[in-house]
């Protein structure tokens, strides 16, 4: 890695969260597991991280510390089933052909295939792009479709719906140490969900069958479940999904990538998989101890709470190279992993690939000219990335 390379790294995790980047930074000094006054158990050991997700008998997301205590107290009881109860095996038996590789590229297509025409047509008449508000606009042209809103809008308009998955997930950044909401959070995230389905009832009656939410009224999900599931979308599916893509121009221009990619189109799904360890959208998982367990030597009590460091446990296997041998340990981490592997991983990575797909069809390589890390956000991100192809203005 160039010091450029690491510079760029290293501002982007302090200006997100100092205290994130603190923890991050403490954890590749640590042991592989270690009680943190405050925080529980956290661990960084990629295999013992897996471990935990694997555990279902002894860890759950619904009590304090995973992620389904904290969604159930703004979208209501049926959650905790869902997440961790005897429905939760039905949603994703019902929900696993939501999104497959076929139904993911053909979404993207759907929303992304004219924005990005002219995205590459305004790079190759010299003109500079915003690749972060770029990825903003996409994913609120995607979750609009997912939502089942008009798509016939404006950019202004698709990042005001960004803007809305932003605040959502925003209501996570003080449950480091505790998943419990306040009064005011918890109503300002109802709002924000009821504004955000308030079509779900009519669309899931209505929508065409190849829709998302024609899928669901197919699969019998029901309108409460689908309006869970589209909720979630809009948590998991912004920040991670336009961080993701930003951060993968940015890593490919500062690690000298571009030009291999340019002459072989073909390694944008081993890009990919490299940007996605080296971000890992959701660096910090948590979990509720449900049953005393020993991981890594360590007895872990019912009641505790256990943070993994899913983006230390990433990177531990070394910089950004999309020439990596797979690395067993860290497989698809950076979604999860258990029966709780994130429902969206393949539609994050065909948005990922259809931007890079994009790039590539301007036929010259790219260069940052100018780029502002994003402050006091859920995952490390670029507020503005802008990027010039090589010999225009």
């Amino acid at each position: 890695m160039t010091t450029s390379a690491r510079r760029h790294e290293a501002h982007l995790l302090w200006a997100s969260r100092p205290s994130l980047a603190l923890l991050l930074h403490a954890a590749r000094f640590a042991p592989p597991i270690a009680r943190v006054p405050r925080l529980g158990w956290v661990v960084r050991d990629p295999v013992l991280c897996r471990e935990v997700l694997n555990g279902h008998r002894h860890f759950t997301l619904v009590g304090e510390g995973g992620v389904g205590h904290l969604w159930a107290q703004v979208l209501g009881d049926y959650v905790t089933e869902l997440f961790d109860g005897p429905g939760h095996l039905r949603l994703r038996t019902k929900a696993r052909d939501l999104f497959t590789t076929k139904t993911s590229a053909g979404l993207v297509a759907e929303a992304f295939d004219a924005p990005l025409t002219e995205l590459t047509a305004r790079l190759r008449a010299g003109e500079t792009v915003d690749i972060a508000d770029a990825s903003r606009v996409l994913v609120g042209r995607m979750l609009a479709t997912l939502l089942g809103l008009p798509t016939d809008r404006s950019d202004e308009e698709f990042r005001a719906i960004f803007a809305e998955g932003e605040r959502l997930a925003a209501l996570a950044l003080s449950t480091t140490s505790s998943t419990v909401l306040t009064p005011q959070a918890v109503t300002e995230a109802r709002e924000i969900v009821d504004r955000m389905t308030a079509g779900i009832p009519a669309g899931y009656r209505d929508a065409a069958p190849g829709t998302l939410l024609g899928r669901c009224r197919e699969l019998d999900l029901g309108p409460e479940v689908t309006r869970g599931l589209a909720s979630l979308l809009l948590v998991a599916g912004t920040e991670t999904a336009a961080t993701a893509m930003s951060r993968a121009v940015a890593l490919l221009h500062d690690h000298r990538r571009v030009d291999a990619l340019l002459a072989e189109p073909d390694l944008v799904d081993d890009v990919v998989r490299e940007v996605l360890r080296v971000v890992t959208p959701a660096p910090v998982i948590g979990r509720h101890v449900s049953a005393d367990v020993e991981i890594g030597g360590r007895l872990l009590r019912a009641g505790e709470q256990v943070l993994l460091l899913t983006y230390a446990a990433n990177n531990a296997a070394g910089r950004f190279d999309p020439g990596r041998d797979y690395v067993p340990e860290t497989r698809q981490l950076w979604f999860g992993g258990g029966r709780h592997l994130c429902l969206g991983a393949a539609l994050a990575k065909a948005e990922m690939a259809a931007l890079l797909h994009a790039l590539v069809r301007t036929g010259r390589p790219w260069r940052v000219v100018h780029r502002k890390p994003a402050r006091r956000v859920l995952i490390p991100r670029y507020e503005s990335l802008q990027i010039a192809l090589a010999g225009g203005s």
